[in-house]
C-alpha cells in the first residue's frame, strides 16, 4: 500500500489523542506531514499543547504542530440557550481526562495552521489527504483565503455530522455545531469529502474487556490511553441512551484511511444548517436521493466494530515493541 500523505486537523480531546496515536503507529500506511489544531473540546492553547504532548508520548518529537483558529467564524450567543455543555464535561479540565502528561518540550511551529495548509498544499507535488476531527474553521478559512488549494486535496475525511440524531443538540453533532458556517463552506467547496458521523462512531464504544486488554500491553502509551479512556468511560460521561462506554469518534477517520473495508458508505447530498435556530449545525443527509441533487460527500453509515477494535489494539501494541527495540 502506498503511504498516504496526511495532515491531521484536530482539537485534542481524548478521542483525538487516540486518533493521533493510531496515525503515528501506522507507519506503513500513513506519512503524517503535520498536525494542526483548532478550538473545540478545549481552548486553542490546550489543543495545541495536548497535540504536542501526544506526539512526545508516541516518541515523535520531530512532528510539527501548528496552532489554528482560536474561535469559530461567528460568536453564537444564542447557542447557550440550547445547551450548557462544555468540553471539560467529557474530556476533563486539561482535555486529556486523568492522563497527567508533562508540559511539552516539542516546539510549537510559529506558522499559523491556516497558512500552513495553504503553503503545504500549493507547494506539494502530489495531492494530500486531510483528516479532520474538530470543527472545520481552519480548513474553511484556508479555502476562502486561497481557493486553489482545493485542487491539491486528495480527499477530506471528516468526523462530524449525523444522518440522524445529534449529540450536542437534538439536531446537531458537536463539531459542526461548534462552527456551522465553516462546515457549510467545506461542504460546498467541491472537495472530495468522506463524512463519518455519529451514526457510525456511536458504535465504537469502549468496554471494560477492551480497556483491560490495552492496560495489559504494559507500555507508557497504553497506560496513558487507559488514564485517558478510563475517564472517558466513566458512567457520568454517558450522556446518551444506548451509550455504555467512551465513544471513540475520532479514531474512525484514521481507521477508515488504513482499512476502508471496515466501513459501508453511500454517496449523498449533504446540507449544513447555518440558521440561528435550534437546527444550527444540523447535517441534512439526502440518504435516499429525494432531492435529486448531486452528491457532495461519501457518507459512512456502518462500521465493523470488532475489526475497528482489533486494528486499534494491534496498532497500540506496536508502541510496546518500539519501547523494547
Amino acid at each position: 500500500m502506498k503511504k498516504i500523505p496526511l495532515i491531521m486537523d484536530c482539537d485534542p480531546g481524548l478521542d483525538d489523542a487516540v486518533a493521533i496515536l493510531l496515525a503515528l503507529a501506522s507507519l506503513d500506511e500513513i506519512n503524517l506531514l503535520g498536525i494542526t489544531t483548532v478550538v473545540g473540546n478545549c481552548p486553542i492553547e490546550q489543543t495545541e499543547q495536548n497535540a504536542r504532548r501526544i506526539c512526545e508520548l508516541a516518541g515523535r518529537p520531530d512532528m510539527k504542530v501548528y496552532r489554528g483558529c482560536p474561535r469559530s467564524f461567528f460568536d453564537f450567543g444564542f447557542r447557550s440557550s440550547f445547551t450548557d455543555y462544555v468540553g471539560s464535561d467529557i474530556h476533563g479540565e486539561t482535555g486529556l481526562g486523568g492522563c497527567k502528561l508533562p508540559p511539552p518540550t516539542l516546539p510549537l511551529q510559529s506558522q499559523n495552521a491556516v497558512n500552513y495548509f495553504i503553503e503545504t498544499l500549493l507547494n506539494s507535488p502530489t495531492k494530500i489527504t486531510i483528516a479532520a476531527s474538530g470543527c472545520l474553521t481552519n480548513l474553511a478559512c484556508a479555502f476562502i483565503m486561497e481557493p486553489r488549494i482545493k485542487e491539491k486535496i486528495e480527499k477530506l475525511v471528516i468526523m462530524g455530522g449525523s444522518i440522524g440524531i445529534g449529540n450536542i443538540t437534538p439536531a446537531a453533532e458537536f463539531n459542526f455545531y461548534t462552527d456551522p458556517q465553516a462546515a457549510y463552506v467545506v461542504f460546498t467547496s467541491g472537495v472530495p469529502i468522506v463524512m463519518i458521523g455519529l451514526d457510525t462512531t456511536r458504535k465504537t464504544q469502549t468496554s471494560e474487556k477492551w480497556l483491560a486488554e490495552i492496560e495489559a500491553l504494559g507500555s507508557p502509551v497504553s497506560q496513558a490511553v487507559i488514564d485517558m479512556l478510563s475517564y472517558y468511560h466513566r458512567p457520568d460521561a454517558f450522556l446518551e441512551v444506548g451509550v455504555s462506554g467512551g465513544v471513540l469518534h475520532d479514531p474512525n477517520i484514521i481507521a477508515y484511511l488504513i482499512k476502508p473495508e471496515l466501513y459501508k458508505v453511500r454517496e449523498a447530498y449533504v446540507e449544513i444548517d447555518i440558521s440561528s435556530t435550534v437546527l444550527a449545525g444540523r447535517s441534512t443527509v439526502d440518504w435516499h436521493g429525494k432531492l435529486g441533487r448531486k452528491p457532495t460527500a461519501t457518507v459512512v453509515n456502518e462500521v465493523d466494530v470488532k475489526g475497528f477494535f482489533a486494528l486499534l489494539t494491534e496498532r497500540l501494541q506496536r508502541y510496546t515493541a518500539y519501547k523494547k527495540a
